[in-house]
């Protein structure tokens, strides 16, 4: 089974969806219909889709959707991990069906030491009991909190997105590759290869500039511990699905057909356990 394991929906709202420049491609909803239209193309079975917003109706809009388009096989929703209600939260999510995982957009917190805070904390220690994945969104030097994070939740299954937004546009290749090497000696997180070319120059990326980031993940983490993700619509910022999916397939075609199917969706299945 091939899974896209990183994408989003939204009924566009500019008082929702602020995070949204004015006169982007992004300015409009993207709804089920659409990706389909990406997925039968590139002959993806399913996708898991992740939240955009940080509200509760967040995981009832997604979950709506998954239940009206069987493509779409988990949802990674958001619940307050600070609140005195958490575990409320988190149990009702839980309970939901195709509900697999939480994400907090850290990468847009101004402490930087959010990931240090005694009530985030005790909010990702909710998550473990429930079979909840918790989705790391950070920018590249915000990994030093990321690693002690998931030190100190060795049962915790940890996803990290977008191979954590290394600097691609400049080439810049430390601390991020020393800190990626670090992270990934901790067997209970993995890592989604999408968001790459957003994170390189918009007019002028091509593959040879996103190779150096993506060996670097293949080498840390290896096959098996690797997810193919779009990033879709957000990636339509700098390349269209079909690109980037060309792209990920040339860096992945040395290895063997077994490394590739689980890159392209068999890790996704086990790590999100969507067949539970």
């Amino acid at each position: 089974m091939r899974i896209d394991s990183h994408q989003h929906f939204w009924n566009y709202d500019p008082a929702q969806y602020g995070w949204i420049q004015p006169g982007s491609v992004l300015q409009r909803s993207y709804l089920p219909s659409d990706l389909l239209i990406e997925l039968t193309a590139s002959k993806i079975d399913g996708c898991i889709a992740v939240q955009a917003r940080q509200d509760l109706a967040e995981n009832d809009f997604l979950l709506g959707l998954a239940h009206e388009n069987s493509f779409i096989k988990g949802v990674v929703g958001w619940i307050d991990l600070q609140s005195g209600s958490v575990a409320e939260q988190a149990n009702k999510f839980a309970t939901q069906d195709r509900a697999i995982g939480v994400r907090h957009v850290v990468q847009d917190e101004p402490d930087p030491d959010f990931m240090k805070r005694a009530a985030f904390r005790r909010g990702i220690a909710t998550l473990e009991p429930l079979g909840l994945a918790y989705d790391i969104l950070i920018y590249w030097h915000q990994l030093e909190d990321a690693i002690d994070l998931v030190k100190n939740f060795p049962n915790q299954n940890f996803v990290l997105d977008h191979i954590a937004k290394p600097p691609i546009a400049t080439g810049q290749m430390q601390p991020w590759a020393n800190h990626i090497q670090t992270l990934a000696g901790f067997a209970n997180l993995s890592c989604k290869v999408s968001g790459m070319v957003t994170e390189a120059d918009h007019q002028s990326w091509d593959s040879t500039l996103l190779r150096p980031y993506f060996d670097t993940v293949l080498e840390a983490f290896g096959p098996n511990r690797l997810l193919f993700g779009s990033d879709w619509p957000v990636i339509r910022l700098a390349a269209e699905y079909r690109a980037f999916l060309k792209a990920i397939q040339e860096f992945i075609s040395p290895l063997s057909q077994s490394e590739q199917a689980s890159i392209m969706g068999l890790n996704a299945a086990r790590i999100y356990r969507l067949d539970r």
